[in-house]
């Protein structure tokens, strides 16, 4: 479980720090990847913003990993998706001219994350089943107190 709560940790430091940038510097970003000037940025700082919730969540799900490991399964889809979608972009829907080297970055940067994602959510497969954790009965708050 140490593996995928590291991961987790480290996952939620990526998405932060890109959420954070996304929402209060998206210019930034656009400078970067070498897009040409948005009118509008209202929907990147939204995005910016839900990355930065996400983050948030994955660092949850890392404190109580021992019971919620198999709820990171939402953040390898998540994480597999948006590395398929820097992907294809960097590959078939950049302008021409436009420099991909960023858009590759994130991809592979993405897809090494999903992968790490992938790695840890096997080992903590092995070693905590999901079937361990049906419902239990509920135990007596007052072990000691006889019952009538």
């Amino acid at each position: 479980m140490g593996l995928l709560r590291g991961t987790l940790y480290a996952h939620a430091l990526a998405w932060m720090a890109m959420g954070a940038i996304l929402a209060l510097w998206p210019g930034l970003l656009y400078s970067l990847l070498g897009q040409p000037a948005y009118p509008d940025y209202a929907w990147v700082r939204i995005v910016g913003v839900q990355a930065v919730g996400l983050a948030l969540f994955m660092v949850l799900v890392g404190h109580r990993v021992e019971e919620l490991w198999w709820w990171a399964w939402g953040f390898v889809l998540t994480t597999g998706a948006v590395a398929a979608v820097l992907t294809l972009n960097a590959a078939f829907g950049l302008p021409s001219g436009a420099n991909a080297t960023v858009w590759w970055a994130l991809a592979i940067g993405h897809w090494a994350l999903g992968s790490a994602m992938l790695i840890a959510m096997s080992r903590a497969a092995r070693e905590r089943p999901t079937d361990r954790y049906a419902p239990a009965p509920a135990r007596d708050p007052h072990p000691r107190r006889k019952r009538r």
